[in-house]
Order: C-alpha cells, then structure tokens, then sequence
C-alpha cells in the first residue's frame, strides 16, 4: 500500500503561482511513476505532469511551458510548480503514484483556484 498525502492548493490571481506538494509513504520502493491530474467541474480528470523514477518528465500542452514537476527522493515528494495561472486552471488537483504491481494509487486531491 501506499499513501498519497497533498498540499499547497488555494486561491491565486491570473498570472499568479502556486506550488503544489504530494508526499508518499508505505511501500514506496514499488513506485516507478508519480504524477498530477486535474479534474474540473464537469469535465473528466486529466493527466498534467508525470515523473518517473529516474527522472524523465512529460506534461500536458496546456500545461508545458508554465507547469514544472520535480521531485526529491530523500523526502518521497514530488512537486507542481505552476507558473503563469489562468482561470482555466480551476480544479481539483490530485496526486497519483503508479506501481509495478500494476496499482495506481492517488491522493485526497487540493483545490485551486484562479480567480480574480
């Protein structure tokens, strides 16, 4: 099993940034890929950033150039920074970590906000 615990979501102005946080704890050594969704009101939960375990990343093209995951092992976190906000970006941001024993876990989700 493994736990997937978020934070740093909120409300922040058009243009604005915000750091999202997702720290893993349990059978860690299982997970080869950690990522963000996004689910907004009314539309299906989509893929925005993943990471593998050595490091390769790949992002949505509504998110590249603006979004940056990243992690740090030593902590079992990875990161979200999200640069350049838009009102579009509204949702509910989950955390996910994919296991070679073929589960994909996911965390409690953080809301965000941009609005002014």
């Amino acid at each position: 099993q493994v736990q997937l615990v978020e934070s740093g979501g909120g409300l922040v102005q058009p243009g604005g940034s915000l750091r999202l946080s997702c720290t893993a704890s349990g059978s860690i050594a299982t997970i080869y890929t950690m990522g963000w969704y996004r689910q907004a009101p009314g539309k299906q939960r989509e893929s925005v950033a993943a990471i593998t375990s050595g490091g390769s990343t790949n992002y949505a093209d509504s998110v590249k150039g603006r979004f940056t995951i990243s992690s740090d092992n030593a902590k079992n976190t990875v990161y979200l920074q999200m640069n350049s906000l838009k009102p579009e970006d509204t949702a509910v941001y989950y955390c996910n970590a994919d296991s070679v024993t073929t589960v994909r876990y996911w965390g409690q989700g953080t809301q965000v906000t941009v609005s002014s």
